[in-house]
């Protein structure tokens, strides 16, 4: 029976009794979401599951009109027309709305995003307005079936574009909705709004973020004397809040179309909030008698009636009262407090707002409802919610109410998921009475929300589940439970045996036929004659019943008892039964006990008819045998014990063997001590250890030990499983436990598992889930192939799957779907087969599917898409061949014997194609096959074999080989010798002959071929092994070299890296990282006011600046406003890309705190340029350089979105290859004044010169730190300032840089006895060559070490101001002449070069090439650390921030709109938004995201690996040469290796999922609450309102243009911000 949907109209009389009452009702086919009524013509609108209907106040259909199904998918976007996930879909109603003035019915539903249409109110079938073409603007409700929608009918005034008709909703979060919790939405297209559209552009109560956190559930909506107010639930949003439900009304001023004055008050129902979420609503005036109650004057306003659910008890609800006076006065409270002490009550914060992270700017400003006075929407805190105590309270839950006035008493009415409607009236002194029920009880039906009176208040409307009847008889099943419920309705009819009404009983009029009151009792049976008999007698029994019904003439009394019936004699109150015969008598039911015998069943049958009176008794079984107390019940085996028990009746039933005890055996089934210990205590089974056996207590002569042996395992399976776990493993063993708890803790290869108790036998086995068993080989597995690809849709195409490590795991852990249909698995092991399911599409998918095999509950792997699998077109059976076959030997084939036939061979006969084919058709000539060239009836061709075969049979081959070979025939299964075949001798050439006239030749040949070649090879190895030998040295001294450097990198960076476990890696906080990637390389560098934060401004305007930033921020969140803005800029010529780079970097910094609509105005600027770029320039050269605004935008939002990942992932490996040169650059020579090294990647920066070096080991003492020393590395070529920095490097490693002591800031002691000696890099000893000055290194002091490489002598550090002398030094240092390693060629130098030979300069520049295997070196020494970093940013595989892919995907889908647009193009385009723009910046500046000193020497080899990075995100193939560069050459080798991990990337994010708008939103908001207000915004809305000062006329000009701006007045807000910053004289 297809379930039914009903809307019943029930009658509410004077007294509002409903019982008995007449009732109209209309039936849907689908649920009832929503019902309303037009209160001009009493019609109803009844929006169900895909239909709509329009009925009148009777309940008759008028019209009625289908809204789905259609196709549709949450993952499509409206239209759907190109929607593949399409498919047919439930519409389900989500809101109705009467538009009177307009004769319009607004229909909203769950299809295409929440789309709403206009409807005729006056026939629902006519269609007045639906598109599906407006994009996201047009979505008002919701996609998902339990997102709740309601709304209200409103308007909306400007003064510039007049009044309009609007409506107000609010819903819940669905995954694929709107962001829009409250919306206003306009009924008319007017300028660039359309229908539906929300008119208001920015709502705080709209942010996107906060519906995924509070889960709200909007249940009504109100209005009353200008005010707007909803009630729903939500969650608080905090962590320690978790889950729970709180109830919230929230109120704005119906005037307010910004939403500025939206507050929320906590609702609490019972004095602990017991009564926490709210069910439904209703609002009505509350009587006479009830206000007297809630006021002494006895007047009151409207009330709140509410129905409360509990989520800490699912088993109870209730109703509260809220007067709406009492609200508001609260509310005014609320927001008082936000006035006049900063949101505080009686010194506790009372307030708080939801919706934004600035709870500090809360209550700041004040003014009158409906202005801009909240800057975000405030709510109650829970000390400070509106509480009251139930005023009824009920098990089970209410779901609906409505409160009618009757008699001046409030009489509710309340809807119960059992299907009641409960009537009661309202007290506030004592218990509401409940004294009436609407028809239907306990129907398990659950009454919908919409209950509602009509226009008259005389009926109800209730919409129910299921059909609610006026009665609900047929529920009571016994006679007792439907006379006890005191319902007229309802009786016991006697005849029939059930709970009817009374019209459907027959002879209803007659005594104890039908019965309704309590009075009247119900037909039992009091007592027999006689009570018991034996079963071997057969007499008469004689029944009595008091309330017997009349019985009349014509009626039949029969008795049935078991299987045999009888006709019964009444007398009076009666019944007289025969028994039947002994043999007949049934046997005792098993839970009837001990007693013997049957039971009764007596009815009456009535003419005409079969109308029956059933009664129902049992035998007495006093006098059957009986078996009593056996002692003992259980006996153990091999123990003798005595057996006791007692016995009753058991004369007849005298040598007859009955089962009384239980003989049992301990040790059957108990093999070790945990099933003995785990067996019935009744049993007495204990484990005897010196038995080694499970026994019987007295059998055992030791005392039962107390823990059992310790557990063995014996068995796991399986044996391998998947890397993520998932699968079940079973463990067998014994003694594994008494009980499922004794498993404390399971784990497998070091993984957890989740101990599966319902699985668990006791010390045999237990089995857990998600635990991995690793071998030494095991590894995940790797689905490769498919075979075969194709299969029909109606499935059963047997496909294996081919791999390696397919059997991971068990065949029950493993599901195989082909593109999500089940494949079931036939076969498991190293081969997967398994059989196609049905395809369950509406038509044959065009494109392949893919396969996917998941092992477990975690490892999904999908076969590459080169094996997907295309389901085809069913097979038709067409026609068949051959129709005829052989049966039986009358039409097998005949054969005419044909003896000593020679080839060709022509077998005749008959009846050869009459079920055979000549392909089918078999010959052989002895043991060789022959062709069947044709077949005809009557005749075969074939063609013999060229040589003589061997014969079939090894008779044959024994014979002579001239002997005839049989002709053998095979049609199928039959086969027959038909006549022999002769081959004739053949006279050859004997091999002895044959054999060296063709090798002696052959031989000669080879000889005069191999000499020549020996010859010629050899002279060639000769000049090979020359040239061989000088590579093999040079390549053998460039790996020695090569090795050690890189063994004593990994020496030192193994230091390093302890050194990075005891201090974490020295990252920059947000701000300081924003600072310096947004404005470090500005003109003022440090300086930059955003950097320093200050602001020169008068102390006296300070207040008024505040306040006129704060409204030019409201300003820039203006969309129309910041892209006028931004263009006016970008117009000028004087704003040049350096001020372009700068203001993008400001306004970043100010739309902080909205990261979302920063997002969409970068987005909006993007689409713009590229249109631009794709029409009129190369689309190729987009976002190469910041050359907009935009494109510095991106490059910001890149880094905001990236910082984190930053921190988790890249930051790591790039402070280690960062660490890794500086450590490689330090060990050498540096020469400091010509920042050039010994070792770097750079062949610029590369040290010429062979410099003469040794290391020393110092022990440095620092100045006022205690005696301790620190050995410290340095070179005897090092200045002084060098050793210095590497004294600080390793005394202060566990700080970061900024922290450190500069190295002007002190100054270095040598102490090599008992005197100090202060060094310095330049004093009066330094050494002059010429005009030029040598700075100071160790050696120039004879700080002495080598070759031991240690000094034993103390060097000391302190501070500049206890040393004397040092400007001495400063001004020494200030001379021009200074060199350190290599002196500058001067003028004197180049007039010596030119007197040089040729041969001397060629020798010189053949000398600097060979420095230049010291890049090699070097590259090879940090290769590792490269790789390393460039997998870290280059895998998709691991973590990809959401803002790459949602931005790479963004990219993607424009590049479909344009045609001209190529795969390269879109390539080019992600490596100028993310490698080009991001990680190349921060590759050659770490100090961006580190706090280190990058020295130019380090920068320099950074740079080189930078534009490797660069090369490999190119496109474009590089044709490298001897002219090349030294630094492209150094990496060709990986350039293609690179290049490859790039492609892989950007492949790799695209067939990730993709990520939505409203996660990009909340990844967005969670950063803009975590990091803005670390932020200098108020110093980047300065600095941004200089640009709008500068430009001021321009701006102004823009703004007057733009008819958008008009209408917001834009113009004159910018004229009163400039006004209040810098009294700029306006218009006002």
């Amino acid at each position: 029976m297809a379930w039914r949907w009903v809307l019943a109209a029930i009658l509410a009389t004077s007294s509002l009794s409903l019982l008995g009452s007449a009732y109209d009702e209309f039936t849907s086919d689908t649920l009832i979401n929503n019902v309303v009524q037009d209160p001009i013509t009493s019609r109803l609108y009844v929006g169900t599951v895909n239909a709509l209907y329009q009925l009148d106040q009777s309940l008759h259909p008028e019209a009625h009109t289908r809204t789905g199904p259609e196709l549709d998918n949450r993952q499509c976007t409206p239209p759907v027309t190109s929607c593949e996930e399409a498919v047919e879909t439930d519409n389900h109603n989500k809101l109705l709305l009467i538009h009177p003035s307009k004769d319009t019915l607004i229909v909203c539903g769950s299809l295409y995003r929440g789309i709403c249409s206009l409807r005729n109110l006056s026939n629902v079938e006519q269609l007045l307005y639906f598109s599906d073409t407006k994009g996201e603007k047009s979505y008002v409700a919701s996609a998902e079936e339990s997102v709740s929608v309601v709304g209200v009918m409103s308007y909306y005034f400007n003064k510039d574009k007049g009044n309009f008709t609007v409506f107000l909703v609010a819903k819940g979060y669905g995954s694929h909705d709107s962001t829009k919790l409250i919306s206003t939405r306009i009924l008319q297209v007017h300028s660039d709004w359309v229908l539906f559209e929300s008119i208001i552009e920015a709502s705080a109560v709209q942010s996107n973020p906060f519906t995924l956190r509070y889960l709200h559930d909007f249940r009504h909506v109100f209005k009353d004397e200008g005010f707007v107010y909803f009630l729903f639930s939500r969650t608080l949003g905090a962590q320690d809040s978790g889950t729970k439900n709180f109830t919230f009304i929230s109120r704005m001023c119906e005037n307010d179309h910004n939403y500025y004055s939206y507050t929320e008050l906590q609702l609490n129902c019972s004095a602990g909030n017991k009564y926490n979420k709210v069910q439904a609503a209703y609002v009505t005036l509350p009587g006479e008698a009830l206000a007297k109650n809630m006021s002494s004057s006895g007047w009151y306003g409207p009330v709140v009636f509410v129905v409360f659910s509990s989520d800490d008890d699912s088993t109870s609800s209730a109703v509260c009262m809220y007067p709406l006076r009492a609200i508001n006065q609260r509310l005014v409270e609320i927001i008082g407090a936000c006035y006049s002490t900063k949101g505080q009550i009686n010194n506790k914060s009372a307030v708080y707002s939801p919706y934004s992270s600035k709870s500090d700017e809360l209550c700041k400003i004040e003014n009158e409802c409906g202005a801009e006075f909240l800057p975000s929407p405030l709510a109650s805190r829970a000390e400070f919610a509106l509480a009251t105590d139930p005023v009824f309270t009920k098990k089970g839950l209410m779901t609906a109410v409505a409160v009618a006035v009757e008699t001046e008493h409030a009489v509710a009415f309340l809807g119960t998921t059992l299907g009641e409607v409960l009537v009661l009236k309202l007290h506030l002194s004592t218990s509401p009475e409940v004294y009436g029920r609407a028809p239907g009880e306990n129907t398990g039906d659950k009454v919908n929300k919409n209950l509602l009176f009509d226009t008259s208040l005389t009926h109800l409307y209730i919409t129910t589940e299921k059909k609610v009847p006026v009665q609900a008889c047929h529920l009571k099943t016994d006679c007792q439970s439907c006379v006890a419920q005191k319902d007229p309705y309802c009786g016991w009819c006697v005849l029939q045996g059930k709970c009817t009404r009374k019209g459907d009983c027959p002879r209803a009029e007659d005594d104890n036929t039908w019965l309704w009151s309590p009075n009247q009792q119900c037909v039992q049976i009091q007592a027999f004659n006689p009570p018991n008999l034996s079963c071997r007698k057969t007499e008469q029994v004689e029944i009595y019943i008091p309330s017997l019904p009349k019985i009349g003439p014509s009626d039949i009394i029969k008795c049935r008892f078991g299987s045999d019936t009888s006709e019964a004699v009444v007398m009076d109150q009666k019944v007289i039964c025969a028994l039947p015969d002994p043999v007949n008598i049934p046997s005792t039911p098993d839970k009837q006990g001990d007693s013997l015998g049957g039971r009764w069943v007596l009815y009456t049958v009535f003419k005409p008819g079969d109308i029956s009176l059933y009664l129902l008794f049992s035998l007495q079984a006093d006098s059957c045998p009986q078996f009593e107390n056996p002692d003992p019940h259980l006996i153990p085996v091999g123990y003798l014990i005595p057996i006791s028990f007692q016995g009753k009746n058991l004369d007849i039933y005298k040598d007859h063997t009955f089962k009384i005890v239980v003989l049992y055996n301990c040790s059957l089934g108990r093999e070790d001590c945990s099933l003995c210990k785990n067996a019935d205590p009744k049993y007495s089974c204990v484990w005897c250890a010196n038995m080694r056996s499970c026994v019987y207590r007295e059998l055992c002569r030791s005392q039962e030990p107390a823990q059992c042996p310790n557990p063995k395992i014996t068995e796991i399976i399986p044996r391998f499983g998947p890397l993520n776990g998932g699968i079940v493993v079973t463990i067998k063993g014994s003694n594994l436990g008494i009980k499922k708890e004794d498993i404390k803790k399971v784990t497998v290869a070091g993984v957890d598992c989740v101990h599966q108790g319902d699985r668990y036998s006791v010390s045999t086995r237990y089995s857990d889930s998600g635990g991995v068993i690793i071998d030494s080989n095991a590894s995940d597995p790797i689905p490769e192939k498919v075979s075969p690809l194709k299969g029909p849709v109606a499935g059963g195409t047997v496909i294996t799957i081919s791999g390696k490590h397919l059997d991971t795991a068990n065949k029950n852990d493993v599901i195989v779907t082909v593109g999500g249909t089940p494949c079931e698995v036939l076969s498991f092991g190293s081969e997967i087969t398994c059989e196609t399911g049905v395809y369950k599409g509406q038509k044959v998918p065009l494109e392949s599917l893919r396969v996917s095999v998941k092992y477990g509950k975690s490892t999904t792997k999908d076969v590459p898409v080169t094996f997907n699998f295309q389901y085809s077109e069913n097979p038709k059976l067409t026609d068949y061949s051959p129709k005829t076959s052989f049966r039986g030997w009358k039409s097998k084939p005949l054969f005419k014997p044909k003896v000593n036939d020679q080839p060709p061979l022509s077998p005749q006969g008959r009846g050869f194609s009459k079920a055979m084919t000549a392909e089918e058709a078999q010959a052989f000539v002895g043991d060789a096959s022959c062709k069947v060239t044709i077949l005809q009836d009557d005749k075969l061709f074939l063609e013999a074999p060229s040589t003589q075969p061997r014969a079939r049979s090894k008779r044959q081959r024994r014979d002579t080989s001239s002997d005839p070979l049989d002709l053998t025939i095979k049609f199928g299964n039959g086969e027959w010798v038909v006549g022999s075949v002769n081959y004739e001798r053949k006279y050859e050439v004997p091999l002895a002959i044959i054999i060296p006239a063709v090798i002696v030749p052959m031989l000669l040949f080879i000889a005069v071929s191999v000499y020549c070649y020996r010859r010629k090879s050899q002279q060639a190895e000769r000049e090979y092994e020359k040239v061989k030998h000088q590579l093999d040295h040079l390549e053998e001294s460039v790996r020695d070299r090569c090795k050690k450097e890189f063994t004593d990198l990994m020496i030192e960076m193994e230091d390093q890296t302890n050194d990075l476990s005891e201090a974490r890696i020295p990252f920059l906080d947000y701000k300081t990282y924003t600072d310096r990637v947004f404005f470090l390389p500005s003109k003022d560098g440090d300086n930059d006011v955003m950097i320093t934060g200050k602001l020169d401004i008068p102390e006296g305007r300070k207040v008024i600046v505040a306040q006129a930033l704060n409204q030019f921020s409201n300003l820039l969140n203006s969309k129309t406003f910041l892209i006028n803005f931004i263009k006016t800029l970008e117009g000028r010529p004087d704003f040049n890309a350096r001020s372009r780079v700068y203001f993008a970097s400001l306004l970043t910094v100010a739309l902080h705190g909205k990261l979302e609509y920063y997002t969409d105005i970068m987005r909006s600027l993007l689409l713009e340029l590229m249109e631009e770029y794709v029409h009129s320039k190369n689309p190729k050269l987009m976002l190469r350089r910041s050359e907009t605004v935009v494109e510095r935008m991106l490059c910001n939002w890149m880094s905001i979105c990236l910082y984190q990942f930053l921190r988790d992932s890249a930051g790591e490996p790039l402070y280690k290859l960062f660490k890794a040169i500086k450590h490689q650059v330090e060990k050498g020579p540096v020469d400091a004044k010509m920042k050039k090294a010994k070792y770097t990647l750079n062949d610029t920066g590369l040290l010429g010169d062979d410099v003469e070096y040794c290391v020393l080991t110092l022990q440095v003492l620092v100045h006022g730190e205690g005696p301790d020393v620190t050995p410290v590395k340095v070179l005897n070529c090092d200045t002084i300032s060098q050793v210095k920095e590497k004294i600080i490097e390793q005394v202060y490693r566990n700080l970061p840089y900024s922290q450190r002591p500069k190295v002007d800031s002190v100054a270095l002691e040598w102490r090599p006895g008992s005197t100090g000696q202060i060094l310095s890099d330049m004093d009066l000893t330094s050494q002059k060559e010429g005009r030029w000055k040598r700075l100071n290194t160790l050696a120039h002091y004879n700080v002495s070490g080598c070759p031991t490489l240690f000094e034993s002598v103390v060097f000391c550090l302190m501070p500049t101001e206890h040393v004397p002398g040092v400007p001495v030094e400063n001004a020494l240092l200030e001379d021009d002449k200074v060199f350190h390693l290599v002196r500058p060629a001067d003028e004197l130098d180049e007039v010596k070069s030119k007197r040089g030979s040729l041969k001397a300069k060629a020798t010189t520049k053949a000398i600097a090439e060979i420095y230049l295997t010291r890049l090699l070196s070097v590259k090879g020494t940090l290769q590792q650390f490269v790789d390393d970093f460039f997998r870290s940013v280059l895998c998709s595989g691991a973590v990809v921030p959401p803002a790459v892919k949602y931005f790479f995907d963004f990219l993607d889908e424009q590049a479909l709109k344009h045609d001209n647009v190529e795969e390269e193009t879109v390539h080019i385009w992600k490596t100028n938004s993310l490698p080009m723009r991001f990680w190349v910046n921060i590759l050659k500046n770490p100090h961006f995201i580190f706090d280190v000193h990058v020295t130019e020497v380090v920068d320099a080899s950074l740079s080189v690996i930078a534009q490797t990075f660069m090369d490999a995100c190119t496109k474009t193939e590089h044709k490298l040469s001897r002219e090349s560069p030294s630094n492209k050459l150094l990496y060709a080798k990986e350039i293609s290796t690179y290049k490859k991990m790039v492609d892989d990337y950007y492949k790799g994010i695209k067939q990730m999922v993709p990520v939505s708008d409203q996660d990009m939103n909340t990844h967005l908001a969670e950063v803009s609450r975590e990091h803005t207000d670390t932020l200098n915004t108020q110093a980047a809305l300065h600095q941004l309102y200089q640009y709008a000062s500068k430009y001021y006329d321009g701006i102004i000009q823009s703004l007057d243009e733009d008819p958008a701006a008009q209408s917001k007045q834009l113009t004159l807000r910018l004229q009163q911000i400039a006004a209040a910053l810098e009294n700029k004289v306006t218009d006002l």
